[in-house]
């Protein structure tokens, strides 16, 4: 594959982690609803560490939309940090779910 190929293939995404306390309050199912509202394909998953990560991939104001909420978190949330970039990835999801 040249690099001409990988870019051809490679989807503008918005990954994100997220810290605080995020775990166990609901943060996954909260960062889903807020994806799917706003049309976004991708997913969100725990980290060991008790972070949360997130990849997103939809329209630009969408996923600029969704990285503004991410330091709001959901109601139980206590969001201390949010890292987000956009980045080009190698895969493109057809729905948003909530990973391990």
């Amino acid at each position: 594959m040249t690099a001409t190929d990988a870019t051809a293939k490679a989807t503008p995404s918005l990954h994100a982690t997220i810290s605080g306390t995020v775990q166990g309050v609901y943060f996954r199912a909260w960062v889903c609803d807020q994806a799917v509202s706003l049309g976004l394909n991708g997913w969100v998953r725990n980290l060991a560490d008790g972070q949360v990560e997130v990849l997103a991939q939809g329209a630009p104001d969408a996923l600029a939309a969704l990285k503004e909420r991410l330091p709001q978190g959901s109601p139980l949330a206590r969001v201390d940090s949010v890292t987000a970039t956009m980045i080009d990835y190698d895969k493109a999801y057809t729905a948003f779910a909530i990973r391990g």
